[in-house]
This record gives C-alpha cells, sequence and structure tokens, in this order.
C-alpha cells in the first residue's frame, strides 16, 4: 500500500500513459484520490447515450474498470500491469444527466489478486450503477 496519497493532478496526468486513445477520449476527470480510493467526474457525451435518451451500459461499464485501475494506482502508488478478470455490474436506475460521478474503492489487495467496488451516480447522488470487480496483478 502506498504512504504517499497521490494528488488529484497527478493520478489524472497518468491517464494518457496507461489507457488506450478512446478511454482518454472518454474525458474522466479525477476529482478526488485517497489511498485505495477515486472519485471522478465523467461527462455523458451523446456519444454514450442510446435511443432510450440516457447512458448506455457500456460506457458505464468502461468508467467503472477505468476507475478501479486508478484506484489501483492510488493504493499501489504506482502503475503495475493488471488485468480484469471479473467485473459484475448493476444497472440501478438511468443516467440522463450530462455527467456522473465515479467512485471507485479497493476492498483488498493481495500479490496476485485485488478487489473492489465501483459506484456510479447521478449529480445528485442517487446510485445509477454499482459493480464489483477482481483484478489479476501481473
Amino acid at each position: 500500500m502506498s504512504q504517499t496519497l497521490m494528488s488529484p493532478a497527478t493520478l489524472q496526468a497518468r491517464i494518457p500513459e496507461i489507457f488506450a486513445p478512446w478511454i482518454i477520449a472518454m474525458d474522466l476527470h479525477v476529482i478526488e484520490v485517497l489511498p485505495g480510493e477515486v472519485l471522478l467526474s465523467m461527462p455523458v457525451k451523446p456519444d454514450y447515450v442510446h435511443v432510450g435518451g440516457v447512458m448506455c451500459g457500456q460506457a458505464a461499464m468502461a468508467a467503472a474498470d477505468t476507475a478501479m485501475v486508478l484506484a489501483m494506482v492510488a493504493e499501489l502508488g504506482e502503475f503495475k500491469p493488471m488485468t480484469t478478470v471479473q467485473l459484475n455490474t448493476s444497472f440501478l436506475r438511468p443516467i440522463s444527466a450530462d455527467h456522473c460521478h465515479v467512485r471507485a474503492k479497493v476492498l483488498r489487495s493481495g500479490k496476485s489478486l485485488a478487489f473492489g467496488t465501483i459506484d456510479i451516480a447521478n449529480p445528485d447522488g442517487r446510485l445509477a450503477v454499482q459493480s464489483t470487480t477482481t483484478y489479476a496483478l501481473l
């Protein structure tokens, strides 16, 4: 576990170094960093909205997976190669606002596996998407 708290600006600067261009294009913005936890703001771009006028689940899952990698960076103090083993997502209510908040928390980080939760909320704070995840540390 990292002993030094990473600033939001430092973690934000790591995004282009870690992720694919299409993830960078999601414009996730780091608001808060705690040990093993991050809070991001995500714009709900027109490309993420499906016929029903709400953000599609694929965009939410990509945001959740990305947020957990950033929470792991906050936990470890640096990026280490890892891969998603499992991402289980429940959609509780639609996201129809122009942005949402994504909070990822590392529940446990071991030598080879890490476990976490991700909550995505509408701007009013109402939980819209909840994910649990398992990562393999490579």
